[in-house]
């Protein structure tokens, strides 16, 4: 059992340790391997193949155990180590303590959006972006969108989708009207495109709105503070918190074959939705 703790709250060695194994995780060639595994599996509803990471309700299964598997490897360099979450209802601007320089680093400068400072800027040395979306070889951030201002969500904003009843419903994808996954997923919702963790992505700027977003470690702390919500909305909804659709479904579907119900093995780890619904043997929130 280990602990999650809101990255406000880690002590300087704990965020020096964190630091220290991303960076070691990175010469490794690990990292890398990391983020092609998000591309690989960041598909879209209009593919007309499965899409186990997004756009459906394998969304936070997955990821639960994506970030399990990123964790497990930081903690092979330091067992101390585990992935904080980042409550951007709260830290909410870019002068929040995760982007300070012996964190995170900070925005991108004014052209290129390069991030110049903290211990993923380019120039010193330890991060070398490897995926093939961009020209630069640089981590880029563009936090806030200043030339066309995004505000991040607020508690408001989480918890009217932590009200929601049912955890998805048909059609199961981007065009989903109610349920958690969507609610905090963020497609499409009320007429809306970007919610809850879509505009995170998005205020983030530079590499996180892409496919290859873990090439920047905020999506780590990021996709934390997912989990957890999900986690708070099963508590607060004990009666209704079961994963949706809870059959496979017929052949008959348009969705058939393209999403994973509650049994269904997910790729690339072969591991049922059904196995990832209880962490609390293998850590909890602080």
């Amino acid at each position: 059992m280990h602990i999650r703790k809101n990255q406000r709250n880690l002590t300087r060695d704990e965020k020096r340790r964190l630091v220290e194994a991303l960076l070691e995780l990175k010469r490794r060639g690990e990292y890398d391997e990391f983020v092609r595994m998000h591309g690989e599996f960041y598909v879209t509803d209009a593919e007309a193949r499965p899409r186990p990471a997004h756009m459906t309700p394998s969304f936070f299964p997955w990821h639960r155990r994506y970030l399990l598997e990123f964790e497990r490897a930081l903690q092979r360099i330091d067992p101390s180590v585990t992935v904080p979450y980042w409550d951007w209802t709260a830290d909410d601007s870019p002068r929040s303590s995760l982007w300070a320089d012996d964190f995170l680093g900070g925005t991108g400068r004014l052209g290129d959006h390069q991030v110049m400072d903290g211990p993923f800027a380019y120039r010193n040395g330890g991060w070398r972006i490897e995926s093939r979306i961009t020209d630069g070889r640089y981590l880029t951030r563009d936090l806030g969108r200043p030339a066309a201002p995004v505000a991040l969500p607020t508690r408001a904003d989480v918890d009217r989708a932590l009200r929601q009843p049912v955890y998805d419903e048909p059609p199961w994808n981007s065009t989903s009207r109610a349920g958690l996954r969507n609610a905090i997923e963020g497609w499409n919702v009320d007429g809306e495109r970007w919610r809850n963790h879509n505009r995170v992505h998005r205020w983030v700027g530079g590499l996180m709105t892409g496919a290859t977003s873990p090439n920047d470690p905020v999506f780590w702390l990021h996709h934390a503070f997912i989990d957890l919500l999900w986690t708070r909305w099963r508590r607060a909804h004990p009666k209704a918190a079961a994963y949706l659709p809870g059959r496979r479904l017929p052949a008959s579907d348009p969705q058939a074959g393209r999403i994973f119900a509650l049994d269904d093995p997910m790729p690339p780890w072969d591991v049922r939705p059904s196995a990832l619904l209880d962490h609390s043997r293998i850590y909890r929130y602080a």
